[in-house]
């Protein structure tokens, strides 16, 4: 549940964007007051789902929040209560299990002894403390840490020809308990069963688009992949996942709502903006699909830029590392530090009309490089904060994982591209 929602600024408009980002602050302030500082880097846009979901049943509970860097200094009205604790406390327990397998696997940072001990710490405090938050939420977090632990054991079992639907039943079960703890927590018992489907249909979804998002980097590293162990195709991958978010809206029209237009937003239409995004749908609001940033895409996943609104042979102004057609980078908020906004109506300015390059001004460091350098603890830590200082994560698009060296999608980034018909709601509810 780490990234799949990734709304656009003009899908959501600005009142639902402002929403978006109240219950995102509100995840990370829930996790900086029960969980500390170092908590926080597990904030993340998936989980911000559950505070919205509670808000969305219960009604809006919000309190004043001050400047942060990540808001350009500037003070906002975020989510607070029940909602966001249990989002912080479910975040905190899928951190926990994926440090635990980082560990396990002696994947970068953990390739040392020393730091395996750190993150085996790290990872048994983070699940202490979701646990702790938990019980005191009514929420018995051991049903997730179960479905975690099941995980590798169902992976072991996995062959050619056995159903995918194996592998991400312990993701389903997870993701399920979670959703239908926000109906109890908002005071609607009646809505739990229907939001458990939601959550379940949600967790194999995510599975899902990761693994097709990892498919061709796994491929080339020989590292183990469910598409890969089942024998499952690209497009049946593609048609489970349509299915899900068939699943998702269907369920989402028997729960009883306060305000639903958030997470009637984030649950359906950007979870098939999701499957768009994974699969590289060339009639995507008509721009040029790409693979998720840093990713090496499988073959034939996404077609090339010749077939995706050009006639074949014909070329275009971009070439090599460009961004595609249609691509806009976020614009940059005057003395932040970053690469200069892009010119606007057509006419040159400082070079020439070029769109930004992140890694100028302040945000020269960290440097994305290919492939990805990881961090130690220390430097990590170091490019955490830097990072939360010159305003990278809201901005920078794309930054590097402070630990990974990864790139990552800035949290202001908007993947469409100009004209593009992204506002309004097109389903019949």
């Amino acid at each position: 549940m780490f990234g799949i929602i990734r709304p656009c600024r003009n899908r959501l408009g600005p009142e639902l964007r402002e929403s978006w980002l109240a219950h995102l602050c509100g995840l990370c302030l829930a996790l900086r007051d029960d969980h500390g500082h170092l908590a926080r880097v597990v904030t993340n846009y998936d989980g911000l789902v559950i505070s919205a979901l509670v808000e969305a049943q219960a009604g809006r509970s919000r309190r004043s929040a001050g400047p942060c860097a990540l808001r350009g200094m500037q003070s906002a009205d975020v989510a607070v209560g029940t909602g966001a604790r249990l989002a912080a406390s479910v975040s905190l327990v899928l951190a926990s299990a994926k440090v635990g397998d980082h560990v396990d696997d002696r994947d970068g940072v953990f390739a040392r002894a020393p730091m395996r001990g750190v993150g085996r710490q790290v990872a048994r405090r983070w699940a202490a403390q979701a646990s702790e938050t938990g019980l005191d939420l009514g929420f018995d977090t051991a049903v997730l840490v179960d479905a975690v632990r099941r995980q590798s054991s169902v992976e072991a079992s996995a062959a050619p020809g056995s159903s995918v639907l194996t592998v991400t039943e312990p993701t389903e079960t997870a993701a399920g308990e979670a959703v239908a703890q926000t109906a109890v927590l908002a005071g609607r018992p009646g809505n739990a069963a229907a939001l458990r489907e939601v959550g379940r249909l949600f967790g194999r979804l995510a599975h899902l688009l990761d693994a097709v998002e990892d498919l061709g980097e796994d491929r080339a590293s020989g590292a183990w992949n469910p598409l890969v162990a089942t024998g499952t195709t690209p497009e049946e991958a593609r048609r489970l996942c349509d299915d899900a978010a068939l699943g998702i809206e269907l369920a989402m029209k028997e729960v009883e709502f306060a305000d639903d237009r958030l997470v009637h937003a984030l649950l359906v239409h950007e979870v098939r903006e999701s499957i768009r995004r994974a699969f590289g749908d060339p009639h995507s609001h008509g721009h040029t699909p790409s693979p998720p940033p840093g990713r090496q895409p499988a073959p034939g996943m996404y077609p090339p830029p010749a077939q995706a609104g050009r006639p074949q042979g014909q070329p275009g102004p971009h070439h090599g590392s460009a961004p595609p057609p249609g691509h806009v980078p976020p614009p940059s908020a005057p003395g932040r530090g970053g690469p200069p906004e892009p010119p606007r109506g057509g006419k040159k300015g400082k070079r020439g009309g070029e769109p930004p390059r992140p890694g100028s001004g302040l945000w020269c460091w960290p440097k994305l490089k290919t492939p990805p350098v990881t961090r130690g603890v220390l430097l990590g830590c170091l490019a955490v904060l830097y990072q939360c200082g010159t305003c990278q994560y809201c901005c920078r698009d794309p930054y590097p994982g402070p630990f990974s060296g990864k790139p990552r999608e800035g949290w202001c980034n908007c993947d469409c591209g100009p004209g593009c018909d992204c506002g309004g709601c097109d389903c019949n509810c």
